[in-house]
């Protein structure tokens, strides 16, 4: 998994290129969560436009994202996500707990 940062006003941008799944990718994107809210960040927006494939350790990583953020005060949006993964995150009803966004400017506009 490739993960490209950027930055905005109000919050951090994920681009996560590849897939989503038990192993190196999900201790990557663990790891970079981690990294990023121990220097500070709060707010997220992961793009999932380029996630190609998503199992239940990646689905466990966003959960777990979206809930230290909140603990801490920030907020977790996700945005683009591909129909394969927005159909995962709907078969385990996951799109009525995180805060899924059809684009970067509609998740930007909710911090």
């Amino acid at each position: 998994m490739q993960i490209n940062i950027r930055r905005t006003e109000t919050a951090t941008i994920l681009d996560l290129i590849g897939p989503l799944y038990l192993g190196t990718p999900e201790r990557t994107f663990r790891e970079t969560i981690q990294q990023l809210m121990e220097a500070g960040t709060r707010h997220l927006a992961v793009n999932l436009a380029g996630v190609t494939k998503i199992d239940s350790s990646g689905l466990g990583v966003l959960v777990r994202t979206h809930t230290s953020l909140s603990r801490s005060g920030g907020k977790c949006h996700l945005f683009a996500p591909t129909q394969m993964v927005l159909q995962t995150l709907k078969m385990v009803r996951l799109d009525t707990v995180l805060d899924l966004f059809d684009d970067e400017s509609s998740a930007l506009a909710g911090f």
